[in-house]
C-alpha cells in the first residue's frame, strides 16, 4: 500500500510540472534581410483575420496598435538608415502604427519592453512618419511583413493584412560604404593590423613564411613604435630557421618594449622565451 501510495505521488509530481504544447494563435516570426549592405530584421507576431473586419473594427481608426500580436514589434538595424527623411541610428526599436483609412502613422520607438501598447509614452518615440494604405484585390489571413523594392542602397519594408497594405522605403548608406572601402582598399591599401593579421595567420598556418614576412615588414614600417609586430617578426624569421635575425629582433622588441611608458605587456619575457628557444637550438 506505501508502495502504491509513493508511486502515485511520484506520478502527480510529475504531472504538475509537465507542459502541455499546442499551436499558438499568432505564431511568432523573424526576417532578415540584407539592404544594400545593412542587416534589417523584424522580430513579430502574426495575428490572423479569422472572419473578422482588421481596420476600422478589430483596430479602430486612429488608436495606436502594436503592429502585431503580443509583444510589441522588434525592428534591427546593423547600420544607420533614413525612412522618409528621418534619420535612424543603428540599433534596435519596436514598431507601433496607427492606422487610419487613407494612411498610417508608423512610431519608431525606443521603448522594447513594452507587452503591446502597455506602458506606451510618446515621450520615448524616436520618430514618426506617414505612409499611404493601398488596398489589395486579395485577402492576406495572416498579418505578414516582408521586404521588396529593392535597389541598391535600399528597400521598401511591406506590411499587408487583411485587403490593406503599407510601404515603408528603407534607406541606407550604402554609397558611403562603398566608398569608404575603396578608400581603404584601393587607395590608402591595407592598414598596418591587416598586414599583421594576416602574417600571424600565416605564421600559425605554417604557410608561405616569405609572404608572411613581407606583410609583416609593411606593418612595421607603417606603425614602428609597435613592439608586438616586431616580435611577430622574430616569430616568422625562427620559423624560417634565421635565427641570428631572429635574435636581433626580438632583442630589439624587448628594447622597446622597456621604453615603451605604459608597460611592456608582456612582450619583454614573450621575447626573452623566444631567444632562450632559439639559443637553445644547435
Amino acid at each position: 500500500m506505501k508502495n502504491l501510495l509513493l508511486a502515485c505521488s511520484v506520478l502527480m509530481s510529475s504531472l504538475s510540472f509537465a507542459q502541455i504544447k499546442s499551436p499558438q494563435p499568432s505564431p511568432t516570426a523573424t526576417i532578415s534581410q540584407k539592404v544594400g549592405l545593412t542587416d534589417v530584421e523584424v522580430a513579430y507576431s502574426r495575428p490572423g483575420k479569422k472572419g473578422r473586419t482588421i481596420f476600422g473594427d478589430l483596430l479602430p481608426y486612429g488608436e495606436m496598435w502594436r503592429l502585431g500580436a503580443n509583444a510589441s514589434t522588434k525592428i534591427k538595424f546593423s547600420e544607420d538608415v533614413t525612412i522618409l527623411g528621418n534619420a535612424i541610428p543603428a540599433g534596435e526599436y519596436a514598431l507601433y502604427a496607427i492606422p487610419n483609412q487613407d494612411n498610417w502613422e508608423i512610431v519608431v520607438h525606443k521603448n522594447l519592453t513594452h507587452w503591446g501598447t502597455g506602458g506606451y509614452d510618446q515621450n520615448e518615440d524616436l520618430v514618426r512618419f506617414t505612409v499611404k494604405t493601398h488596398m489589395l484585390k486579395e485577402t492576406w489571413e495572416s498579418l505578414t511583413i516582408d521586404f521588396t523594392n529593392f535597389t541598391t542602397t535600399g528597400a521598401d519594408l511591406y506590411i499587408a493584412w487583411d485587403n490593406v497594405a503599407v510601404h515603408v522605403p528603407i534607406e541606407t548608406n550604402t554609397a558611403e560604404m562603398v566608398e569608404k572601402q575603396i578608400k581603404q582598399v584601393l587607395i590608402d591599401g591595407p592598414d598596418a593590423n591587416s598586414y599583421a593579421a594576416g602574417a600571424r595567420f600565416y605564421l600559425e598556418q605554417k604557410k608561405d613564411m616569405d609572404q608572411a614576412l613581407e606583410w609583416m615588414n609593411r606593418a612595421c614600417e607603417m606603425r614602428p613604435e609597435a613592439f608586438w609586430y616586431l616580435h611577430n617578426k622574430a616569430q616568422i624569421q625562427a620559423e624560417m630557421g634565421l635565427k641570428k635575425e631572429a635574435i636581433a629582433t626580438a632583442e630589439k622588441s624587448i628594447e622597446m618594449a622597456k621604453a615603451n611608458k605604459d608597460g611592456d605587456f608582456g612582450y619583454v619575457a614573450n621575447n626573452e622565451k623566444l631567444i632562450a628557444e632559439l639559443k637553445a637550438k644547435k
